[in-house]
């Protein structure tokens, strides 16, 4: 097409993602002058409804933040509490809350692949679209997610805000005989968790890679999901309870979600993040997987995102399966928690990257302040750039096309934006 340096394009919604927002770029002859990732949803309050409340009510409290992610609202807010108590919760009932983990991580990787980002890699316009010509795959990426979603109904009591976790561990545990069930659904699951990594890495991706520095949470052993201790790409590691102190948020005019920077830098937190200061960490079978992939140890390229998020449903199938397999039920389904006076700090990694959470309480057990850092809030302006070196690169697509690649460039972070304001209109401005 002949190159226009001023035009407009708008967007009606962009689709495939959870949450909504805008998106306003503007261009000034030729340069990119203004990228805006406008999230208009209302605020949500949760901090605010959090004060005044016992120290129990967070776990149920904020699962209702998210109907794809509940599961890592209630871990966060659990660790933060035990964490202000004094408490840490360990052995089986740990591994149950880890097992919880990887049902969310199962269920919410597979919708997220084969029903909101896959399409944008096939040339549909959505899942239902793309199964007219590929229902055995989608089959395939729901049997996935109704594994991980058996997981969280048999462990959290339902797949949808669980409601068996309870601070100190759950209200009810398995028997041995209630999980050997789902031990043989989950091997099936491991083969179609393979079969997917092959087929997401035969995609064709752009060859692009992100700067920004990566913030992920490192354990002792495993991959990272339901603990660690913060680290980032420059080699920075620092305790959980000085998270606030190098991931600042600040308010934006054009959205209603808190942006933030760690240590003034733009940064990411999610699958990349993870995967890059954590690829040593992942099972032998799903460090195969990745190898074969094509990833490397280390993978900079946000549209390969959907490849480590298969990689990590291997990772996370074989977890699960490797708990069951050594599960034997405690005596109690919870430690005993006690309320005192301090404040609490938590952090799991939520599908979409590190989940936050602060509390102080009084000494009665009072929730006294909140504080909730969702993943989505961590990465917008990481968005915002990439955004903006799309729009920059790609002058020359019509606006339909540019259009089509700014919201797969967002749909790579599979952003859940109701999190973040506790999508898209797009308009393209050029003067």
């Amino acid at each position: 097409m002949t190159h226009r340096a001023n035009r407009t394009l708008q967007v009606a919604g962009l689709a495939r993602v959870e949450g909504e927002g805008a998106l306003h770029v503007r261009t000034v002859g030729g340069e990119v002058d203004r990228v805006e990732l406008n999230i208009y949803e209302p605020p949500r309050f949760f901090e605010a409804f959090l004060r005044g409340r016992g120290f129990r009510e967070p776990p149920d409290i904020t699962a209702r933040i998210c109907g794809i992610c509940p599961v890592a609202y209630q871990m966060s807010a659990c660790l933060a509490i035990e964490d202000a108590c004094g408490v840490e919760v360990g052995g089986t009932l740990r591994l149950l809350r880890r097992l919880l983990y990887c049902g969310e991580w199962i269920s919410s990787h597979s919708l997220h692949m084969y029903l909101l980002h896959a399409p944008d890699f096939l040339g549909f316009p959505d899942g239902i679209a793309m199964a007219r010509e590929h229902r055995p795959l989608v089959e395939r990426g729901l049997a996935l997610k109704k594994a991980g979603n058996q997981i969280m109904d048999l462990v959290g009591g339902r797949a949808i805000h669980p409601v068996n976790v309870r601070i100190g561990g759950f209200y009810r545990v398995p028997t041995a005989a209630e999980l050997r069930p789902l031990a043989e659904t989950l091997r099936r699951a491991l083969d179609d968790a393979l079969a997917t990594v092959s087929w997401v890495a035969g995609f064709d991706f752009p060859d692009v890679e992100v700067p920004h520095d990566l913030l992920a949470l490192r354990d002792t052993d495993g991959y990272p999901l339901d603990r660690g201790t913060p680290h980032v790409s420059t080699g920075l590691a620092f305790p959980v309870a000085e998270f606030g102190d190098h991931v600042v948020e600040h308010q934006v005019p054009h959205s209603t979600a808190l942006h933030a920077r760690l240590d003034g830098e733009v940064f990411l937190v999610g699958p990349l993040a993870r995967y890059s200061l954590n690829h040593d960490r992942l099972s032998p079978v799903a460090r195969q997987a990745a190898d074969a992939a094509g990833l490397g140890p280390v993978c900079r390229n946000p549209f390969r995102g959907i490849v480590v998020r298969a990689v990590e449903v291997v990772y996370a199938v074989e977890e699960a399966l490797r708990i069951i397999s050594a599960y034997e039920r405690p005596e109690s389904p919870s430690v005993e928690v006690a309320p005192r006076a301090a404040i609490g700090h938590g952090v799991t990694e939520a599908p979409r990257g590190l989940l936050y959470h602060r509390y102080e309480l009084g000494p009665e057990g009072r929730i006294l302040s909140a504080d909730i850092v969702p993943p989505t809030s961590q990465n917008q302006t990481a968005i915002e750039a990439d955004v903006t070196h799309v729009v920059r690169t790609h002058q020359h697509l019509d606006d339909h096309a540019l259009q089509s690649l700014c919201e797969q460039t967002i749909r790579n972070y599979d952003p859940c934006i109701s999190c973040s304001a506790h999508f898209l209109d797009f308009t393209r401005e050029r003067v």
